[in-house]
């Protein structure tokens, strides 16, 4: 079979998104995931701006919306369930707090997955162990004893990367924590949750419940400021006892909706953080999403970047006809100030979370004409090309070639 072999690591958002369109450039794609399957649930996430535009390029803006959360405001509340604040879907044309097009971060991967599972090889419970570059390809070695050589590696593994700790250097290096918590996980719906989002602050901590698909559900979402953390991120048990720890004396409905904690089946806790890198690429192996750009879930705009950057990925080095230095350089060079302005929103909400006190900077002025100047270009502030006269073809290309590196 002809075409340019892509090796791309990660199947939750930036993966198979990036996939879709390396195949419909012409390439031969495989995506390896370390999971044994995908990974379902998780946080809510959007679409704004731009983004909506690839999606409805990716021909899935039906299926997208479909799988929806199909909230449609928020409210916060005081410890007594007094309505302080209301945010409206509508708002800012769909592109508010509360976007159009919001579905939780498992409802898209599994859209994404299965737009591409038929053109595209999926290898899950394997991972890159090794790789080596030279003049035209990269060797690479499996965890399953596995070696095959590609012209491109792409690493879309998230934030806690391995590939970019393999290539690039330790995360240290690169990741910026912003100060905060976040966890996430699905409880009964015994709260009366009608799809309207609900959120309490209190003294920096956040406790706060949103609506799902499945009416019987809710998403519990917590925020705490945490400066550093020791514990495992695959350390589920830590990480419970360390919400618990943090979340101790939280009022309104805290107590009820972390009683669930031990039971449910999708539990998430990370810190927020940030990826700084001076370049994504090195030689034939790049970056994409939060493994080369994580904005945090504070930006509410990571999703974006992910399906933004996997278009102008593929459409760079496919223009520069599969040549890396030019390809990523292309790359890099339009989402550069897209990513910068998506960065400083998150930063700035961070910001805003911090407990005021008597050395404290003041808080960020979220009403002067500066903020909705960089609102607007962390939502539409890169152009689209259309890549006319590439390759682009959706014709399937057979069965589904879905497999497992272990038993």
């Amino acid at each position: 079979m002809g075409g340019i072999r892509v090796l791309v690591a990660g199947a939750s958002i930036a993966g198979p998104a990036l996939a879709h369109w390396l195949h419909r450039r012409g390439a031969v794609v495989t995506v390896v995931e370390r999971a044994a399957e995908l990974r379902l649930g998780g946080q809510a996430v959007d679409a704004r701006g731009v983004t909506k535009e690839v999606i409805r390029r990716m021909g899935l803006d039906p299926t997208v919306r479909a799988a929806c959360t199909q909230t449609i405001g928020a409210h916060t509340v005081d410890a007594d369930g007094n309505v302080l604040e209301t945010f409206g879907v509508d708002d800012d044309g769909g592109d508010g707090f509360i976007a159009e097009i919001e579905i939780l971060r498992g409802d898209l991967s599994r859209v994404l997955y299965e737009d591409t599972r038929a053109d595209v090889e999926y290898v899950f419970g394997d991972r890159i162990a090794e790789l080596s570059q030279d003049a035209d390809g990269v060797e690479v070695v499996f965890d399953s004893g596995n070696r095959r050589r590609f012209e491109l590696v792409v690493g879309a593994d998230g934030l806690h990367s391995a590939l970019r700790a393999m290539v690039f250097g330790p995360h240290e290096r690169f990741v910026r924590h912003l100060g905060h918590v976040l966890a996430f996980f699905s409880v009964p719906n015994e709260f009366g949750l009608d799809k309207w989002l609900i959120e309490y602050q209190q003294s920096g901590r956040s406790a706060g419940l949103r609506p799902i698909q499945d009416a019987t559900r809710a998403m519990a979402m917590f925020s705490f400021p945490a400066a550093d953390i020791d514990v495992d991120y695959r350390d589920i048990e830590a990480q419970k006892r360390l919400l618990r720890e943090r979340m101790d004396g939280m009022g309104w409905l805290t107590p009820r909706i972390l009683a669930h904690l031990d039971d449910t089946p999708d539990f998430y806790l990370d810190q927020v953080a940030q990826v700084v890198m001076d370049r994504w690429s090195r030689g034939r192996v790049g970056l994409l999403g939060d493994a080369a750009f994580s904005s945090s879930p504070m930006s509410g705009q990571g999703t974006g970047l992910a399906l933004v950057g996997a278009y102008v990925l593929a459409g760079e080095l496919a223009a520069a006809e599969w040549n890396p230095e030019i390809g990523f350089a292309r790359y890099e060079a339009r989402m550069r100030s897209f990513v910068g302005a998506n960065q400083q929103i998150a930063q700035l909400n961070a910001r805003s979370r911090e407990v005021p006190g008597s050395d404290a900077e003041p808080g960020p002025d979220f009403t002067g004409e500066w903020f909705a100047e960089l609102v607007e270009r962390a939502i539409n502030g890169i152009d689209l090309p259309d890549y006319a006269g590439l390759p682009d073809t959706g014709v399937p290309a057979g069965p589904p070639t879905t497999s497992s590196a272990k038993p």
